[in-house]
């Protein structure tokens, strides 16, 4: 056998049968006689031989490769919508190429051209917090690309998106601080220019306006990012004012940054302030207090976002722009309950 790697031909020829007879053979074709694919496949793998993908996809028009952008690759959250994704991509035959922004708009243009170039037969996004253009996007929608967003999206393309009710979720999560007691409720969140943050806000007014409830503009804060970092700087002068005694924040790390400051400042939680995060990471649960949270079901979110692509790459022929809206689930914890 010559050395490098490995093709049918080399195969077929060692064992004196047609190309065609490995091709059929590896396939499980049942016309090959047994005694054969088991000959062709002992082969095979004795000399390593992989197909040549590169090959296959140009006789069938596709490359079995699915694209995936998000924001973060290091995040909770994402890890399990990936998961999602691969496992629904795994077990109908694809494999997927994850791409991380690092929440910048040029690395995701970047990461759009290069899954083009690529041939991968299509892309699911989650788009970055710096993403106010969309033109990368408009590529697949152009070229006829199978495309779908998830979590956070853009309104100005049509095509399929997988999203949160983050409206009801802000609305469950401060109803319930309200239904502890709770008066003086503040809201801390990430970029006001992504969806997700914009509808949870709208969800924490809602339930305020329905209680009768006001807030103030100082109770109100937007961050640049959803970590820790940003909710032990972003909270520090909330804190130290001793305003509130409620606190709703749009992701677990927030929440946790600012029951730190809480606790530097003498405050107790829930006695003083009670609060409610948002993700359901699993930090919240070994955190002390534990948090009281709004779940984000991300392997769901990857699963459906996986199968209304695969939808679409098997039916090029129809149009979907169909919006699936996934639930949050209040967990309740110490952060939050008052006796």
């Amino acid at each position: 056998m010559k050395k490098g790697s490995v093709t049918i031909k080399d195969i077929a020829l060692e064992l004196n049968i047609s190309v065609s007879t490995v091709s059929r053979a590896l396939a499980d074709n049942p016309l090959v006689k047994p005694s054969t694919r088991a000959a062709v496949k002992e082969l095979a793998k004795k000399y390593h031989y992989r197909p040549n993908f590169t090959a296959l996809s140009l006789r069938s028009n596709k490359t079995k490769t699915l694209g995936i952008i998000i924001p973060q690759l290091v995040h909770e959250f994402f890890a399990m919508v990936i998961r999602g994704i691969e496992d629904f991509a795994y077990s109908n035959d694809y494999n997927v190429i994850i791409c991380s922004t690092h929440e910048s708009y040029e690395r995701e243009v970047i990461d759009t051209k290069a899954l083009i170039n690529g041939r991968i037969d299509g892309l699911m996004a989650c788009i970055s917090k710096e993403t106010n253009e969309f033109d990368h996007f408009s590529e697949f929608v152009d070229r006829g690309l199978p495309l779908v967003f998830f979590d956070c999206i853009c309104d100005e393309i049509e095509a399929p998106k997988v999203v949160l009710d983050d409206f009801d979720a802000g609305y469950k999560a401060v109803k319930h601080l309200i239904e502890q007691g709770c008066t003086k409720i503040a809201y801390v969140g990430g970029p006001i220019n992504l969806f997700i943050n914009k509808d949870r806000l709208a969800g924490y007014n809602k339930a305020l306006s329905e209680a009768g409830l006001n807030t103030r503009d100082s109770w109100i804060i937007h961050c640049d990012s959803g970590d820790y970092d940003d909710g032990m700087e972003s909270t520090r002068e909330l804190v130290q004012a001793r305003e509130i005694d409620g606190l709703f924040a749009a992701t677990d790390m927030l929440a946790i940054g600012a029951i730190k400051n809480m606790k530097a400042a003498g405050l107790k939680v829930p006695e003083d302030v009670a609060v409610v995060g948002f993700s359901n990471w699993s930090i919240g649960t070994l955190y002390e207090p534990s948090l009281s949270t709004m779940s984000q079901p991300g392997y769901e979110m990857g699963q459906k976002a996986a199968e209304l692509l695969i939808q679409q790459i098997d039916n090029p022929d129809q149009e979907f722009n169909e919006t699936v809206v996934l639930h949050s689930e209040l967990l309740i914890r110490e952060s939050s309950i008052r006796d």
